[in-house]
């Protein structure tokens, strides 16, 4: 029972790590000289290459190619201090600072409470003529975030575009990604509708994902954001290749995109003799004449006596004798000094001391100030509301998936923890296009972080199995179970009685009845003979057991196993035969031998012991 249960514990532990280790790659490892260790060499990052159309695309292989494709900004932030208006802060293309793949960089905020402004413009406008809107990068928060943000801004497609005069104020047409401050997360996705009666824009919403995205702005990982706007105005957002938020973007923005047909008349008011009262005081009712208004709500118990042993000229509480007027007390300073109160020793075996007063109680007379009953009003006519009027400003968009066109991308930020980074941005009209990028980019970075972490933590590594593979957290529940019971079933078992074996096993232990020679199972059932008929018989056993004994001279003082068959079938033997197998007077007299047969070791003794327990 030990082994199953234990090899069930090792199956488990196997099928739980398994799960955990079958999509990481395994790192080939030289081994050198007795004295030289192992050291592990981090696989070679390879940027990934776009299968299909796209609009967009960066993955930072350097700081010139960075520079030669993304703008800073030179502008202002309105609304602020100057000194913090500035869009100064720091960016650079480089390594993370926990390197997972050799050869791999990104872009990375550099400054903390500082304003970031940067884009760059789009290989092609993206036009919303019938195809899906696909945005992904890829953002790692490398000391986590206190409040920031990390989203982009797709810039419209506007005449007099300039990107370095980019700021909070430029249009654009979709805002999106990661957002934190305090305890407080967020997913935005904001886009700028265009109202069609006069050319306003107006931002709409999405209502918040369902997933908790504390663990992006906390665990120092890679993770990957992405945003699908469907021609059918659906739209989906995903973290890490989960679905997070989806909706459409008739139903599911806030404000809606379409006003309603009608508004309440702004110009309507309230007449004067609208009665909103459901109910009045009754005219009719009159006050009671017994009615006492000023009657008290507590009155002096009547009825109440001062107990026994009041004691009216203690006080109750008194000052500690045993008080101590501080050494540093100034009575000049601190005026004059005195002792604190505490309670009167003397009152603790009495009911009270000082003042005796009676109890204060409820007065039966007490009714409070008289109010008319309330009826129902005969000229309610119900809670007024300002007439509807047709909205002159409605109008019904049925497809507000036709955005503004896309010209840049641009990353306009604040932050109070830096190095934040930015890699793998891609725009393109296929989300397949977008998979492959992501698999060939942020999969197998996500794999080597997570790599890392499991040999920096088991724990955290299990918990990483089975938040992919939930099924895992009934292997882990298993595993700790099973041992739990082993441990209670081996080193705590039930006080039982020990039950005592019905048929104790024989052991080769020689008694003295062995030294006495016996007859044969035939002999002993005989019948008893005549003396002289004893005598012949005997001397044949003798010579019948003195040729037994030559012929196992080579064995002398071995005693003979006794097989368990016939072992049983003489310890079943029913009393009456054992009774039948005494002996007779004669083969008690042939028993009496010559003292050279009564020797211990001798032949002849050693075999008639054999003879005598096998029968």
């Amino acid at each position: 029972m030990l082994l199953r249960l234990s090899l069930v514990v090792l199956l488990l532990l196997q099928l739980g790590w398994s799960a955990h280790a079958q999509d990481e790659e395994t790192v080939e490892v030289e081994e050198g000289t007795e004295e030289a260790e192992q050291e592990e060499v981090k696989p070679l990052y390879t940027p990934p290459t776009a299968t299909g159309e796209t609009f967009f695309t960066d993955h930072f292989i350097s700081e010139e190619s960075f520079k030669q494709k993304w703008v800073l900004s030179e502008a202002k932030k309105e609304g602020v201090a100057e000194d913090i208006a500035k869009y100064d802060g720091k960016w650079a293309v480089e390594e993370p600072e926990e390197q997972a793949m050799s050869g791999d960089l990104g872009l990375v905020l550099k400054s903390r409470a500082k304003h970031h402004a940067v884009a760059a413009k789009l290989d092609k406008p993206f036009k919303f003529d019938g195809k899906p809107l696909v945005v992904q990068y890829e953002v790692r928060f490398q000391k986590g975030m206190e409040c920031g943000g990390a989203y982009i801004k797709l810039l419209s497609d506007v005449p007099g575009l300039d990107l370095k005069n980019f700021q909070d104020k430029t249009g654009y047409t979709i805002m999106f990604g990661p957002d934190k401050c305090g305890v407080e997360t967020k997913l935005h996705f904001i886009f700028r509708h265009k109202n069609p009666n006069n050319g306003s824009y107006e931002e709409k919403h999405a209502k918040k994902p369902t997933m908790d995205l504390i663990n992006a702005f906390t665990d120092k990982q890679t993770h990957l954001f992405t945003l699908i706007v469907n021609p059918d105005n659906s739209f989906e957002v995903f973290v890490d290749q989960t679905l997070v938020n989806s909706g459409n973007l008739l139903h599911d923005v806030s404000p809606p995109v379409n006003p309603p047909q009608e508004i309440e008349d702004p110009d309507d008011s309230k007449p004067e003799d609208w009665d909103e009262r459901e109910k009045i005081p009754d005219p009719d009712a009159t006050k009671p004449e017994d009615w006492n208004e000023d009657a008290p709500r507590k009155i002096v118990d009547p009825d109440a006596t001062k107990p026994d042993g009041w004691l009216d000229d203690e006080e109750e509480f008194v000052p500690d004798p045993n008080a101590v007027k501080p050494e540093d007390w100034d009575d000049e300073m601190d005026g004059e000094w005195e002792a604190p109160q505490i309670e009167n020793p003397r009152c603790e075996a009495a009911p009270g001391c000082g003042e005796w007063s009676p109890p204060m109680i409820d007065n039966p007379e007490y009714k409070g100030k008289w109010k008319a009953p309330m009826i129902a009003n005969p000229n309610y006519k119900g809670i007024w509301k300002p007439r509807t009027i047709p909205n002159p400003d409605y109008f019904e968009d049925l497809s507000p998936y036709a955005m503004t066109p896309i010209a840049a991308v641009g990353l306009e930020l604040w932050a109070m923890t830096e190095d934040v980074l930015f890699d793998n941005f891609i725009i393109t009209n296929e989300k397949t296009v977008a998979d492959e990028w992501a698999k060939a980019s942020w999969k197998l970075k996500s794999h080597e972080e997570a790599r890392e972490k499991a040999a920096k933590s088991f724990i955290e590594s299990i918990v990483f199995a089975a938040y992919e593979r939930p099924w895992l957290w009934v292997v882990y529940i298993m595993v700790v179970i099973i041992p739990v019971i082993l441990f209670i079933h081996f080193c705590c078992p039930a006080t039982l009685p020990k039950k005592k074996s019905a048929h104790p096993k024989k052991t080769d232990a020689i008694t003295p009845d062995d030294m006495r020679p016996k007859k044969k199972k035939a002999d002993l059932n005989a019948k008893p003979a005549e003396v002289g008929q004893g005598d012949a018989m005997a001397e044949e056993d003798q010579e019948k057991d003195g040729a037994e004994a030559d012929a196992a001279e080579g064995d002398a003082g071995e005693e003979e196993e006794v097989p368990e068959a016939e072992e049983k079938e003489e310890e079943e033997a029913p009393e009456e035969d054992q009774e039948e197998r005494k002996p007779s007077k004669a083969d008690l007299e042939a028993t009496e031998q010559p003292e050279a047969l009564a020797e211990e070791g001798s032949p002849r003794t050693s075999a008639r012991k054999r003879r005598v327990r096998k029968d």
